[in-house]
């Protein structure tokens, strides 16, 4: 008899962990993670940055500018986008803004995902 699949891991995002831009952390695993920026109300961008990882997101809701190494990207309902690792890049949120991203690797692994100083 084969023994059953004990790797599957299941996330209740109700009680997932957050961090202290907002993101809300979802499934991780050893190379991609993924993390939910849920409602984020509209403002001025946060200072650019530079992160040590690659991130693909798509929009659920809302609207945002991703600024990204000079240039500016309309993210509306719908759209998914790439940010590659290193890349300097900030986002305007100009609508409550909900969206769903994968990051590689973990970026919450190693403070990765920390404030930049």
């Amino acid at each position: 008899m084969p023994m059953s699949d004990t790797t599957v891991t299941k996330i209740d995002s109700r009680h997932s962990p957050h961090g202290e831009l907002g993101q809300k952390y979802l499934a991780s695993g050893k190379n991609v993670a993924m993390r939910l920026w849920e409602a984020q109300p509209p403002g001025e961008p946060r200072p650019e940055v530079r992160r040590d990882y690659e991130t693909v997101g798509y929009v659920i809701s809302g609207k945002a500018e991703l600024h990204l190494e000079g240039q500016t990207v309309l993210l509306e309902s719908g759209n998914s986008w790439v940010v590659p690792q290193g890349a300097s890049h900030t986002y305007k949120i100009l609508e409550p803004f909900t969206a769903v991203e994968a990051t590689y690797p973990p970026a919450q692994v190693h403070g990765r995902d920390e404030h930049p100083a």
